[in-house]
């Protein structure tokens, strides 16, 4: 059985912006930096990792600059230990307006038919913390930023 979770953020600010945090390595950084007690700690191994409890090993299939969109894959741990056959995670950022975008978070999923019972460990709701939290922190440096452009410098005269 395949199917997809998805839930969507509205982020006050440009799809741009919102892009620079999600892309590449910053994403793991911030969600540590941001969300310890929520989140966990994401941390970016090379080579083999320790398991313990809560353990999720990802690859990056998907880069995107261009369209926005990042694809993570699990291949360790996490709810593929629980009995799923695969699991990703696709991230997508969307411009909604001039100063403001979407990140659109889904979970696609793939699980045996005699396995129904596992899905009820599906959820977006980590996702949603995990956008909400980014977003949060974007608009605040967006809007930082536009109010340093904004004010006015002193001359040396004056």
């Amino acid at each position: 059985m395949r199917g997809e979770l998805t839930q969507e953020t509205a982020v006050e600010a440009p799809a741009s912006a919102v892009w620079e945090a999600y892309r590449g390595l910053e994403l793991a950084r911030l969600v540590t930096e941001l969300m310890p007690d929520t989140i966990g700690h994401a941390q970016v191994l090379e080579g083999d990792g320790t398991p313990g409890a809560g353990y999720v090993k990802e690859v990056f299939t998907v880069a995107d600059d261009e369209k926005r969109v990042k694809e993570t894959e699990t291949v360790e741990g996490g709810l593929l230990a629980l009995g799923f056959d695969s699991l990703r995670v696709r991230l997508e950022i969307a411009e909604t307006g001039a100063e403001s975008s979407a990140i659109k978070s889904t979970l696609l999923y793939e699980v045996d038919d005699a396995k129904p019972e596992l899905l009820a460990y599906l959820s977006t709701d980590l996702l949603e913390r995990m956008a909400k939290g980014i977003a949060n922190h974007v608009v605040q440096n967006y809007n930082n930023n536009k109010k340093k452009k904004k004010s006015p410098s002193l001359s040396p005269s004056e």
